[in-house]
């Protein structure tokens, strides 16, 4: 039977790393793989984490199951962390389940969709994440790509987007990116997220907002005031929620799939249907991350240090953006890169060919996505001259 079986292409992502593995050049770059990473290169997981997991290995006293909704804690910290205090004063009007990281969160998601919108399309923006349309499409949905940016002009083609979301049907299914657009970085202003709340609402569309860089953008407020925003002008949405980035759990496959409906008893029928779909996909959510994130958010010492972390993280990140802009020009004959420093979050996507990019990575040793996507996170004052230079020559500045 299984000799019927054919040969999977290397994904377009996690094939940069593997090769990036394999060079054994001291001056490469990793520019790859959407995680944070420090000067060093190195990937650390947040000093408050780290004390929370030490605290919760001394305490716990069991790994008996939990429901297959997950950990009641992290879910009601997580939806409040989300759509703030009030729950975007909807409270109780939202089902909550913990997911295996982002990607089960909009999977979870998805199968929510399927089984009460049999056959509405899901919009995606274009460019969205990689991963995206195969998930989604796995699941059964039929996809179609919304125009949202401009790679000559390098900004949203808000109009041309407007314009798409105007003329689909009710029910029709959008997918946004909350912040830290991936794999652009260019983010929606609140006046244009005012414009697509009020279509959603008006045109009956299900918004589905995949937030996974929360506090990475500009801050953990501000980064999930589309989600708030919308959730007060539309009776249902879907929201997916991962926390590998902003808490550093990566590997502990930690996130939320939070569903708004138009009442409380929705919502408990909702739940009921998420805790069901789940437990015919992984029965019980894996625990240890999400019980890490509860003690985090739960204990005011830990969180202030947390959000101090994640800050200057954030900082980190904008300060790389202006140190890889002042270095471009140098190198690009004065071409502008400025408008990298508008874009918030771990990627920008150069204007790079699939042909530059193999150039890129076979002979200087710089690794990005096949699209241009880079991960601003990966550069460093110690290596932002060779990746300056490098996307130089590539481009035929050098």
């Amino acid at each position: 039977m299984f000799e019927t079986l054919t040969r999977v292409p290397d994904d377009p992502i996690l094939g940069i790393s593997a090769a990036f593995k394999r060079d054994t050049t001291p001056l490469k770059v990793d520019l790859g793989v959407g995680v944070y990473k420090d000067d060093n290169g190195n990937t650390p997981v947040p000093a408050a984490v780290r004390r929370a997991e030490a605290e919760l290995i001394a305490a716990q006293a069991t790994k008996t199951y939990l429901t297959p909704v997950g950990n009641a804690g992290f879910n009601a910290q997580v939806l409040e962390l989300v759509t703030g205090s009030d729950h975007a004063g909807r409270k109780g009007d939202w089902a909550a389940a913990q997911a295996p990281g982002g990607s089960g969160a909009l999977r979870l998601g998805a199968e929510l969709l399927r089984l009460s919108s049999p056959g509405s399309k899901v919009h995606v923006s274009d460019p969205t994440w990689a991963n995206h349309v195969p998930l989604l499409g796995t699941a059964g949905f039929q996809l179609e790509r919304y125009p949202y940016y401009s790679a000559t002009r390098h900004s949203v083609e808000f109009d041309r987007m407007l314009a798409h979301l105007e003329a689909l049907p009710s029910a029709a299914i959008v997918l946004l990116h909350a912040c830290c657009h991936n794999p652009t970085g260019q983010d929606l202003s609140m006046t244009q997220w005012e414009a697509i709340a009020d279509v959603c609402a008006r045109r009956g569309l299900l918004p589905f907002v995949d937030i996974a860089y929360q506090g990475l953008g500009d801050d953990l407020e501000r980064d999930a005031a589309s989600v708030r925003l919308i959730a007060r002008q539309v009776p249902e949405m879907l929201v997916a929620v991962s926390c590998s980035k902003n808490f550093g759990l990566y590997r502990e496959r930690t996130g939320l799939v939070m569903a708004l409906n138009s009442s409380n008893e929705r919502a408990a029928i909702a739940t009921g249907q998420l805790g069901r779909l789940a437990r015919t996909m992984w029965s019980m959510p894996p625990d240890h991350g999400a019980a890490i994130v509860d003690r985090v958010l739960s204990q005011p010492e830990l969180r202030r240090a947390w959000s101090e972390e994640l800050a200057a993280m954030a900082a980190r990140i904008n300060a790389l953006r202006k140190l890889l802009a002042d270095a471009l020009p140098a190198r690009t004959r004065a071409t502008d890169f400025s408008w990298t420093t508008h874009q918030r979050g771990m990627f920008s996507r150069l204007d790079l060919t699939p042909a530059m990019v193999d150039t890129l990575r076979e002979q200087h040793h710089v690794y990005c996505a096949p699209d241009g996507r880079i991960n601003i996170a990966g550069v460093s004052a110690a290596n932002v001259s060779h990746v300056a230079a490098s996307v130089a020559a590539v481009m035929g500045y050098a």
